[in-house]
């Protein structure tokens, strides 16, 4: 997405909102077992086998220049993590809190249901210690974190990475850059039917026009 997003014009008039997914809301966080291990289980797969399918994930990952470590991971329930998303979105740090949550959870195999964790990744986006101590000592932005899982399920999601452009269109799953880029323009191109903007361009010869009194 962002990879596309980088070669569209009007990239500056979208806006990107993350939401809250949970594919396990009853997971158990378990630090002691990692991802591996609880795929192999759940999944019926051989060790062979899960490390064979996830290193795809990985190899994907270092494409679009992340260092993603699967055997790092350790089973973590998120819902508190998603909570912790919430209250930073309020702050207008909603990106960098999911950019470090991600590093944190595939990169440095931090179990990212743990408190100290939550808070220490809080604090390095810029968050205040005394606003993430009562959003985690409290049950404050879970009813937000089951709305969106709410809003999913009425749209058919039953997996990630998915992405919902303008509510109208859907990626599923980690598709080529080309979907996202065809898909990005044809949402935009329908978006603007409804919603049309005045385009504005250079004149070559430097001049300008009053658009009050229509002179040029």
């Amino acid at each position: 997405m962002e990879s596309a997003l980088k070669d569209f014009q009007f990239a500056d008039k979208i806006q990107i909102e993350w939401k809250s997914f949970l594919l396990n809301p009853d997971m158990v966080t378990d630090p002691q077992k990692s991802t591996l291990e609880y795929l192999s289980e759940t999944k019926g797969w051989s060790l062979a086998q899960t490390k064979e399918i996830t290193q795809q994930v990985v190899d994907m990952a270092k494409e679009e220049g992340l260092s993603y470590h699967m055997e790092k991971t350790v089973v973590a329930n998120a819902k508190n993590a998603h909570r912790l998303l919430q209250l930073a979105k309020t702050l207008d740090k909603g990106d960098a809190m999911k950019e470090r949550l991600l590093k944190g959870y595939f990169t440095e195999g931090k179990n990212i249901d743990h408190r100290e964790t939550l808070l220490q990744l809080a604090l390095e986006v810029g968050l205040e210690k005394e606003r993430v101590d009562a959003c985690l000592d409290s049950v404050e932005f879970l009813d937000k974190v089951d709305q969106d899982i709410y809003e999913s399920r009425l749209i058919g999601v039953r997996g990630v990475p998915f992405f919902v452009l303008d509510r109208k269109f859907g990626i599923s799953g980690a598709q080529p850059k080309e979907v996202f880029v065809e898909t990005i323009e044809k949402a935009w191109k329908d978006h603007v039917k409804t919603n049309p903007a005045l385009e504005i361009t250079d004149n070559k010869d430097g001049s300008s026009c009053d658009l009050e009194n229509g002179n040029c």
